[in-house]
């Protein structure tokens, strides 16, 4: 079949930063294609374990693509987890992954379509919970399921075969978990699933439980980078809450946050998180590189258009008013609340308090780190005692500030 050119530049432009298995863009461009002959929108799966309440700008770079295919008319579908995350996904852990009872899953649940409104259209996807036929499996259908793979296959992932060798435990309803989710694609019939590069395993063993099954052209893959936290390092999670932006966050913090970025990353977050045509960031890596232009300004740029997906042009407009005061001109924002310190307390403790971290550990970090300050002196003392009516400014971090009174 020749592939006409308007769906090879839609496969082209879906593949932008992702991977797609089998047979690349071309494959892909072929069921494009034969989705608009036959009048037939592609079924796009995303499954979403609800193992935290909010989500994260790590999780907009797949959603952001479906939001490409829900525009070229295709058919989202919205799976959530309320089976698997009960079972817990041991992708990428060293360890057993801690399941979720049925009342923290639906608690968790129901903030994402509020959140995940903000990048697509949530009204217009198929949403679904994989509980309803994950739950009503008798044994003897689980006994059919398990028999599709072998323990060989299994252990082909590398977190379990790393376990293993290291002597570490592998649970056997850890091996369940891929089994249910590519259930999963057999159940919505998918002809395409979205996923993170953490999810190969799972999402290519969709392809092969459909086939087991009876679908003829079982599921294609897409596979979308993890994007970094604001550390450079570590994969954006909630599990490192002081590198993670999540969507929840105000205006100033989420602007603040992504001011704070390397350098080394700012076309990447530019790549992943917005419409910036390639050329354009190619332009960028040049300009960075020959210092033609000072990174700061195009980070800027970079947090203004961000911020204001998700707060609007005047809580843009507002957080970057902010930043430039208090981290461009050394300044104290106006808005700072009055702390009333009634008995001495110990900074770790006053900062948990505060809910300027989330712990002791991350607090020990900070002050370790010279981010805590006491009217503009950095703190190195982990046991400061903090004082009734001390008129104080504390500081944590860049963005975070209380008067002590």
């Amino acid at each position: 079949m020749e592939i006409r050119q308007e769906f090879i530049e839609q496969a082209m432009q879906l593949t932008r930063n992702a991977e797609f298995l089998p047979d690349g863009a071309q494959g892909l461009a072929a069921k494009l294609q034969h989705a608009h002959d036959t009048n037939t929108p592609l079924r796009v799966k995303l499954g979403m374990d609800p193992t935290r309440p909010d989500l994260h700008l790590g999780h907009t770079v797949v959603m952001r693509k479906l939001r490409e295919f829900q525009e070229l008319g295709h058919k989202i579908v919205l799976i959530v987890g309320g089976a698997t995350a009960m079972v817990g996904d041991p992708s990428g852990k060293s360890d057993t992954r801690p399941a979720l009872t049925k009342e923290q899953v639906e608690e968790n649940a129901k903030s994402y379509f509020e959140q995940m409104s903000k990048v697509l259209d949530v009204t217009n996807a198929e949403v679904t919970n994989n509980a309803d036929w994950l739950h009503p499996m008798s044994f003897t259908d689980l006994l059919k399921l398990a028999s599709k793979i072998t323990v060989a296959q299994m252990m082909t992932r590398d977190d379990f075969a790393k376990r293993y060798a290291d002597g570490r435990p592998i649970a056997i309803h850890e091996f369940f978990y891929p089994l249910m989710q590519a259930y999963d694609s057999v159940a919505i019939d998918s002809d395409i699933e979205l996923g993170g590069t953490d999810q190969r395993f799972n999402t290519l063993l969709g392809r092969d439980i459909q086939s087991a099954y009876g679908k003829k052209y079982p599921q294609h893959v897409m596979l979308l980078p993890l994007l970094e936290g604001t550390d450079g390092v570590v994969k954006m999670s909630k599990t490192y809450p002081e590198h993670c932006i999540s969507l929840t966050d105000s205006a100033k913090d989420m602007f603040g946050k992504l001011m704070s970025i390397p350098d080394t990353l700012i076309t990447r977050y530019y790549s992943l998180l917005t419409d910036v045509p390639q050329a354009e960031l190619v332009e960028m890596d040049k300009q960075i590189d020959s210092g033609v232009v000072n990174p700061r300004n195009i980070k800027m740029r970079l947090a203004h258009m961000i911020t204001e997906e998700y707060h609007g042009k005047e809580g843009a407009d507002k957080a970057q008013e902010d930043f430039i005061n208090v981290v461009s001109n050394k300044g104290i924002p106006d808005d700072i609340e009055d702390v009333n310190i009634e008995v001495d307390t110990n900074i770790l403790d006053l900062l948990v308090n505060l809910k300027f971290v989330q712990s002791k550990g991350e607090a020990k970090r900070l002050i370790q780190g010279g981010g805590v300050k006491l009217d503009g002196e950095k703190i190195s003392d982990m046991n400061l005692i903090i004082t009734p009516a001390m008129n104080k400014v504390l500081q944590a971090g860049k963005r975070k500030f209380a008067k002590l009174v």
